[in-house]
């Protein structure tokens, strides 16, 4: 049985949250700037905070959940214990993803820039694309999970 909910909770979120599409949080010269397609070191990790507390909101304290119309018919009784494997693989993957920190593909001057703190629309959507692809494979594919009472 798959649970689509927090792949989708977290490929949303990766967007919405990505430093420089729609914010910047700090900006490089104000508090917060908006759609300017820039970041910073201190900007992933307030971002990181956000996008980490926002998934264990969705994820652990209202439960998404988005299952295939047949396995809810066969869906067993859900485990009492948090699930924290979802929140750790998305936020892990959030701060390594994130466009101009380790890399940019494609880079503004070469097909892979390395650590320039920018990053554009075309890459945002290829970073998107990887993230969707590696959380699917570490949470639906793999399965995993990390359990705590």
């Amino acid at each position: 049985m798959s649970d689509w909910g927090p792949v989708f909770v977290a490929v949303v979120l990766f967007v919405l949250l990505t430093p420089g599409l729609l914010f910047q949080l700090p900006g490089r010269h104000q508090f917060v700037e908006f759609g300017n397609f820039q970041t910073s070191g201190a900007s992933i990790m307030v971002h990181s905070l956000l996008y980490f507390c926002l998934v264990c909101v969705f994820v652990l304290a209202l439960k998404v959940h988005v299952y295939h119309r047949d396995a809810c018919a066969r869906r067993e009784r859900p485990r009492e214990m948090a699930d924290w494997g979802p929140v750790v693989i998305a936020v892990v993957l959030f701060i390594l993803l994130s466009p101009g920190l380790l890399f940019q593909l494609p880079g503004k001057m070469k097909a892979v820039e390395f650590g320039n703190m920018q990053t554009t629309g075309a890459s945002i959507l290829v970073h998107t694309i990887i993230f969707f692809c590696l959380i699917t494979i570490f949470l639906i594919a793999v399965g995993v999970h990390i359990y705590t009472g």
